[in-house]
């Protein structure tokens, strides 16, 4: 039982399940890990229950969704609204552990330059204790060639994407090296 928030779990979905975890040594930051799966049917309760999250306070909201296995454009659409809910508020959002499959909806609807995706609580932590910044490098933007198909490609940070011609995923580490995917 939720200990956290008042009323947190007073509604259920047994398509999305979340469970709240407090980070102590960082103010105002949660961790949500999600489980199922956001869309067009489950979106609302979703954003009833993340928004009792930010009114508690939580603006530094980093979610798990090792174990969230689909999510439609809808679900994006309520990931979007609370990235502007918190960020006047000096938070942000970081998804962890996001599925390749998960943060292809991302890629292909064109917000996944929008949201911080980590590998790691640590890496999640650090940009948090760095105020949303990690130490920048001047390696990105970074202008490069598809190793499969040869078109031109900006990244303006790591991370994976599709190449916008071939549809070859690409993956982009912090030193601005290119590999598939």
């Amino acid at each position: 039982m939720n200990t956290i928030i008042p009323g947190f779990d007073d509604e259920k979905d047994e398509s999305l399940k979340m469970r709240l975890q407090i980070i102590d040594d960082l103010e105002h930051c949660i961790i949500i890990f999600l489980e199922g799966y956001v869309d067009t049917y489950n979106s609302t309760y979703f954003q009833k229950r993340i928004t009792k999250v930010i009114d508690a306070g939580f603006v530094k909201i980093i979610f798990n969704c090792g174990a969230l296995n689909y999510i439609s454009s809808t679900g994006i659409g309520s990931f979007t609204a609370f990235l502007k809910t918190v960020k006047p508020k000096g938070g942000d959002i970081v998804l962890l552990n996001i599925q390749p499959k998960v943060y292809e909806v991302f890629q292909l609807l064109g917000f996944s330059q929008f949201f911080n995706v980590k590998d790691s609580l640590a890496e999640a932590l650090n940009f948090f204790k760095n105020n949303g910044s990690l130490t920048k490098n001047n390696v990105f933007p970074k202008i490069f060639a598809c190793p499969i198909c040869s078109k031109k490609l900006k990244a303006t940070r790591p991370g994976r994407f599709r190449c916008s011609k071939c549809k070859t995923i690409l993956a982009i580490d912090d030193n601005a090296q290119v590999m598939l995917g």
